[in-house]
């Protein structure tokens, strides 16, 4: 079951910082409140996976302008059928920048709580948001898809300067603390 995966990767996981760690909290008492917690059709709420994408080197993340937000952000969405969160994570990787994407690790890589305002098709909710670490290749061209504007790898100081928020320089963050990546520069986390 999908619920019973999703709690044993949350309990397995280390919130990063105070923030995190309530996020973390909230997080798994949400998913133990309610079996249907990954199901879009929570209306207050509901699980989403996405992907914090990351070139071999661990030195530059690809994100997407997403259309509607009009903000740069990682990869992501919901949970779709009786998927896990990093399917649902690599699904939505694929879909919005047209790369293939490895996870560097299956575990959990960071968590989020943020809330989508209300739109013509559903009200104000949170995203439970779980993240994956993924790695794809830097010398492919990804392709946006319908979701976005634009779709482009970012150096970790031109993300820092775009100002994106604490959510995206928290990854950063976790990335240059943790030296991620795959190839003869980073090591995995």
């Amino acid at each position: 079951m999908i619920r019973d995966h999703t709690l044993r990767l949350l309990e397995a996981y280390r919130a990063f910082d105070e923030l995190e760690h309530a996020y973390h909290r909230d997080t798994c008492a949400f998913v133990r409140s309610y079996s249907e917690s990954h199901r879009r059709s929570h209306a207050n709420g509901h699980v989403t996976g996405s992907a914090w994408v990351v070139d071999h080197e661990g030195k530059h993340a690809l994100l997407v302008h997403h259309r509607r937000l009009e903000r740069w952000l990682q990869p992501g969405g919901h949970v779709e059928d009786d998927v896990t969160v990093l399917e649902t994570a690599l699904r939505e990787a694929r879909e919005e920048t047209g790369l293939a994407c490895s996870p560097v690790s299956r575990d959990i890589f960071d968590l989020d709580i943020h809330c989508i305002p209300a739109n013509a098709h559903e009200p104000e909710h949170l995203h439970y948001d779980i993240r994956f670490l993924l790695v794809a290749d830097r010398d492919e061209m990804p392709t946006a898809s319908g979701e976005s504007r634009d779709v482009r790898w970012f150096s970790w100081d031109q993300i820092h300067a775009m100002a994106c928020g604490p959510s995206i320089d928290r990854m950063v963050h976790k990335c240059r603390a943790r030296g991620v990546g795959t190839g003869p520069h980073g090591n995995e986390p």
